[in-house]
């Protein structure tokens, strides 16, 4: 949107320079790292309102009462919007025999875990990378990784962080598509985050066959059965085609009644 306000004339050099540093756009995404599901992907500053915005997008597609492990980047708004969706309030016991009681306190879930991987640079290359736990115990977060053999890490989502950036050439690095907004960044990623979970399968999530399969076009057997995310998520149970994705029905949007 600057550089069509730049290109029409509308802006100079130095203000659409100053509106570019001043609020730049990022793309924020939450990943499933067992099915590899896309579960979020949203377009805004990094702000306290976003944070929000995305963790209450996550929060409204979990199952109830589900609290998973949280990792995250070392932005500092993702605490207070963790805090706001998976808390409850508690008041704390009386000290004293007299006086006033304590007042309520909002104190995360004792489920909630969450742990940020700070990293940092130094002449834009990486320097180091420190893990902050934020809510829970160092021990508890590695009891739940090392059930899926992992450790603390952002590494999935920086690969799909490198898959949009491949897949759509308004966020790409050093392209000169011109973008209309950050809506229009939104819609395009809204079609990649259906193609990713429901038409292109995952090579980590394929399964097996336990009898060779009809031979592929070029005559071998096929011995392996794909899977997209969306499957492995239970979601549905076969790969999508870009044309039945196109041409699903969408049911209505539920809209309060007015009178």
């Amino acid at each position: 949107m600057v550089l069509r306000d730049l290109n029409a004339g509308l802006i100079s050099d130095n203000e659409a320079i100053e509106r570019l540093e001043r609020s730049p756009s990022w793309v924020w995404t939450a990943i499933d790292p067992t099915s590899k599901l896309l579960v979020v992907v949203d377009v805004g500053t990094r702000t306290l309102a976003m944070a929000q915005r995305v963790v209450h997008h996550l929060e409204q597609v979990l199952v109830l009462g589900c609290v998973p492990l949280f990792l995250t980047d070392g932005l500092k708004d993702y605490a207070t919007a963790l805090l706001t969706h998976f808390g409850y309030w508690m008041r704390p016991e009386r000290r004293q025999d007299k006086g006033p009681m304590p007042k309520p306190r909002w104190m995360p879930l004792p489920e909630l875990r969450y742990t940020q991987v700070v990293k940092s640079y130094r002449r834009r290359r990486l320097g180091g990378v420190k893990h902050r736990v934020v809510f829970g115990t160092q021990r508890a977060i590695a009891q739940v990784l090392a059930a899926c053999g992992w450790t603390i890490n952002t590494s999935f989502v920086e690969r799909l962080n490198l898959d949009l950036r491949q897949r759509v050439a308004a966020i790409g690095r050093r392209v000169h598509t011109l973008c209309q907004g950050e809506a229009g960044v939104r819609d395009q990623l809204s079609l990649v985050q259906v193609y990713h979970n429901f038409v292109l399968p995952h090579a980590s999530l394929r399964q097996a066959l336990l009898i060779s399969a009809v031979p592929n076009d070029n005559g071998s057997a096929r011995v392996w059965q794909p899977c997209t995310p969306a499957m492995a998520a239970g979601l549905t149970d076969h790969v999508w085609s870009l044309t039945e994705v196109l041409l699903y029905r969408v049911p209505p949007w539920q809209q309060a009644q007015t009178r």
